[in-house]
């Protein structure tokens, strides 16, 4: 069963051409890479699937819904109900502890729950750490933190932008762990990566250059059986 699909997607923005009749079915439970060159129009395609942005042509089915045409208000409470986003840069609140970034998912979502926000902080490996602010936590604390608050509300659809980005190797490893894991338990996960290792890990992998797909492949890997 496809939990999302593009149909004949394209992107303008003036007379560039950000992206072009892309077509693309993701399974649900499928681990997908996507992968280009700056420019390449992975972001724009991120951002049409995270219902931040809206495709000039064609459309996005996602949990059998065509959210191509939704406006900006449903857009957004699709992004809150159904969507867990994962930034490279984090976007934490400085002036909110670990805990509470965590919680403000919840906030838009339905109401706080400390309990709960702690246990997706303990998922992560992170619960020894809920009160700090993230200036007291490392990247890789910090990028966990993020998981945790796309986690909260159960979205059926994990999307990370370059979530390893700006990690060390160790924490890298950390962050793909849990990644696996929650691949094992059936989320849907889309990974933006400059990383060749990083998209391995999925089952599949897309290339885009020039807003158009370039190449598909499938990835073999222990992980992905069940």
């Amino acid at each position: 069963m496809n939990l999302l699909e593009l149909k004949d997607v394209s992107k303008i923005y003036g007379s560039v051409k950000a992206l072009q009749h892309i077509d693309l079915s993701v399974r649900q439970g499928e681990w997908l890479a996507v992968m280009g060159p700056s420019g390449s129009g992975k972001t724009t395609m991120m951002n049409i699937v995270g219902c931040m942005d809206k495709p000039s042509n064609g459309a996005v089915i996602l949990d059998g819904a065509d959210i191509s045409r939704e406006t900006p208000k449903n857009l957004t409470a699709i992004r809150r109900d159904k969507i867990g986003l994962i930034f490279q840069q984090f976007h934490l609140i400085n002036y909110l502890t670990a805990l509470e970034n965590v919680m403000v998912a919840q906030y838009y979502h339905s109401l706080p729950d400390e309990k709960e926000a702690m246990q997706a902080l303990e998922r992560v490996g992170l619960s020894n750490r809920a009160k700090h602010l993230p200036s007291q936590l490392s990247g890789g604390e910090q990028q966990r933190v993020c998981i945790a608050r796309a986690l909260i509300n159960y979205p059926m659809l994990i999307l990370a932008d370059e979530p390893t980005g700006n990690l060390d190797e160790t924490n890298e490893n950390i962050v793909l762990d849990i990644f696996r894991q929650l691949h094992r338990e059936g989320s849907t996960i889309i990974v933006v990566t400059h990383d060749p290792e990083v998209a391995e890990e999925a089952q599949r992998t897309i290339v885009l250059e020039h807003g158009r797909i370039a190449a598909i492949s499938e990835n073999h890997q222990k992980n992905h059986q069940k």
